[in-house]
């Protein structure tokens, strides 16, 4: 089971990659993680939260399949090719140059005989073809090029059995005892088996080509490279036709916003529309310490920020599919969870693999999140802000989302008096946080100017009465004698979910209690400028790790700048903190100010969809139309 790195693979003492440097792969149901010396180090099979077939990224005993030349392992350069999920590999060495190309092949909607057993949301043109497709072409020399497969299933426990099919030395089916998956792997290279590893050698000369494809369904690989060459036109396709529906502005910083739109769409599990937090589970947050979750779940909270972000750049059908999917739980759910899995499912019992070793010895490597059990009152405020941008985009609302909505305002109303586990689901005891506050004063607020729309106005008196009620009760015992607005009721620390309070329109951004807590959060609560959710030491979230900084906070600060009118410090920050983007544009849950490396799972939606919203608040605040519409515009689109 064993599979050791090839020689020169890493540099320093650690044999992970830095988490930035992987590529990320998508077909809109699975999910994979590329490092640069061309090992795919995650993949999950069939869907996006399955278990792995390769996890080395968490443990470098848990499976992995390389692609590349024989003696070296740090490439040349690496990109997408423009506009599309296709990750690029050139590789020079001292006899020629070969590049690798690595995708998730899509194609045509292929469910015609049949229904399909996974789609809830209306079909479009294009499926997923489960299919990772891998093509090598030799520029320029001659170059040794190796292929090393070793899957071993179910997070690293179950070592591959390799079989030849009746296609001989080019194709060979992965199985593993209790697994029902089955993974074949259809290549022009000759493939010899060697336990649980499938390998492949040959020398390229210039113009040659081979292709490796590995598939875990019925449909059907390409069998010749000059047919995987086709499909990966055709996929490279779909992705530059699928970008050119969006709305984005000429802008300098027009590639940050399509690398985001592109990676929230890979995160984007398209048979129900729910979006994903993150690809990975248990990448740290610290290395070697204990803050490692499971993310590849979707999370309530996303959808205000998803729905403004998708609709804001265009991309009107994704958004829907997302606002349905989470209509779809809502509708179900009497009291809404935080978080779901990708087909609604509710139970996401957290448990603990201790057979991984954890990237970088970062344990306990988990699967699952307990923190779906726990009680946050921010997500009533989450779903009515999405229904309310969705509604406002179509100036109706559906008869089928009215009583979903007036049962999640009137859990707001029957909760908002009691303590929770706030926006960032803290493990230590419940408290009186302030921004879930403000969210439930969102949920009553949204849901009276809804109930407004629909001329029921003794509803929307009484919502609207109590929407007052619980934003007097944030003033007068969320802010602290320096009048600034702190992390809960019962302390003075600060917090960075308070950057919130302009964006969702609490308050004016003139009043000078949102001033004071901005300005506090982006002096007293930042390292190198960079944002912390809160300090560790003053918050007992039931951990005892450090952590980085959290992206996501760094961009609601530039949107919060932005929002006072601090527009040369909120640019100078935007401009620092897209600085630190990986090489392919990506960004992980967090980074360190220090060495700009990033921390957490990856890549992050949240953090992409923050990156959206200050990038455009900035666009806006240069061409002078933030000014004018600040009041008109809710925190996530336009009133």
């Amino acid at each position: 089971m064993t599979m050791d790195p090839p020689r020169g693979m890493f540099s320093g003492s650690s044999p992970f990659p830095p988490i930035g440097d992987y590529g990320f792969l998508s077909d809109c149901e699975a999910t994979a993680l590329v490092a640069s010396s061309g090992n795919v180090e995650w993949l999950c099979l069939p869907r996006m939260d399955s278990p792995s077939v390769f996890a080395a990224i968490l443990d470098r005993d848990a499976g992995g399949f390389r692609l590349g030349p024989a003696d070296l392992t740090v490439p040349a350069a690496r990109r997408y090719l423009p506009g599309t999920m296709v990750l690029e590999t050139s590789w020079g060495t001292p006899t020629g140059w070969i590049i690798v190309r690595d995708l998730l092949l899509m194609g045509p909607w292929h469910h015609e005989d049949e229904l399909s057993h996974t789609h809830r949301r209306a079909p479009t043109d294009y499926d997923a073809s489960h299919v990772l497709l891998r093509t090598v072409r030799c520029v320029s020399g001659e170059v040794q090029v190796t292929l090393d497969c070793e899957p071993v299933f179910d997070y690293g426990r179950k070592p591959a059995q390799w079989d030849y099919t009746d296609r001989g030395y080019h194709q060979g089916v992965a199985r593993a005892d209790g697994e029902t998956l089955e993974l074949k792997l259809t290549t022009d290279l000759r493939l010899g088996f060697e336990k649980a590893r499938a390998k492949a050698r040959t020398l390229l000369r210039e113009g040659d080509t081979r292709f490796c494809a590995l598939s875990w369904t019925v449909h059907e690989p390409p069998y010749t490279f000059a047919e995987a060459y086709n499909r990966l036109v055709w996929t490279a396709h779909h992705w530059q036709h699928w970008l050119a529906r969006g709305n984005f502005p000429d802008h300098p910083w027009r590639s940050f916003l399509e690398r985001s739109a592109l990676t929230l769409k890979g995160l984007t599990f398209a048979p129900t529309g729910a979006l994903i937090a993150a690809a990975t589970t248990s990448l740290p947050e610290t290395p070697g310490g204990d803050r490692n979750w499971d993310y590849r779940y979707s999370w309530i909270r996303d959808s205000t920020f998803a729905l403004w972000g998708l609709y804001t750049l265009g991309f009107d059908w994704e958004a829907d599919d997302f606002f349905f999917f989470i209509a779809d739980v809502a509708e179900r759910d009497p009291e809404l969870q935080v978080m779901y899995g990708v087909d609604g499912e509710r139970d996401l019992k957290e448990h603990i693999l201790d057979d991984l070793s954890g990237y970088e010895g970062s344990r306990p490597v988990r699967v699952g999140n307990a923190a779906y059990k726990h009680r946050q009152n921010d997500v009533w405020g989450a779903v009515l802000e999405s229904f309310y941008i969705h509604t406002r985009s179509r100036d109706h609302l559906d008869e089928r989302i009215w009583p979903v909505l007036k049962r999640q305002v009137e859990c707001t109303i029957k909760y908002w008096r009691e303590p929770d586990r706030g926006i960032w689901e803290v493990r230590g005891e419940p408290k009186h946080f302030t921004s879930s506050k403000v969210m439930c004063w969102v949920a009553v607020d949204r849901g009276a100017r809804l109930a407004r729309l629909r001329e029921d106005l003794k509803l929307a008196e009484r919502w609207q009465r109590i929407a007052d009620e619980i934003h007097a009760d944030v003033c007068a015992n969320g802010v602290s004698e320096q009048g600034i607005f702190k992390q809960d009721y019962d302390s003075d620390a600060l917090d960075a979910s308070l950057l919130l309070i302009p964006l969702v329109r609490f308050l004016p951004p003139s009043d000078p209690r949102v001033r004071n807590t901005v300005l506090a959060i982006a002096d007293d609560l930042t390292v190198d400028d960079l944002v912390l959710r809160y300090r560790t030491k003053e918050t007992d979230d039931g951990l005892s790790s450090e952590e980085g900084t959290f992206t996501i906070c760094s961009f609601w600060l530039v949107s919060a700048l932005t929002e006072i009118g601090e527009h040369i410090r909120a640019r100078r920050l935007c401009e620092k903190v897209l600085s630190f983007a990986s090489s392919l544009g990506l960004y992980a849950e967090e980074i360190d100010p220090v060495s700009g490396r990033h921390l957490g799972n990856f890549p992050q939606a949240f953090t992409h969809l923050a990156l959206i919203n200050a990038v455009i608040h900035i666009i806006r605040a240069e061409r002078g139309q933030l000014i004018e519409r600040t009041w008109r515009m809710p925190a996530t689109g336009q009133r």
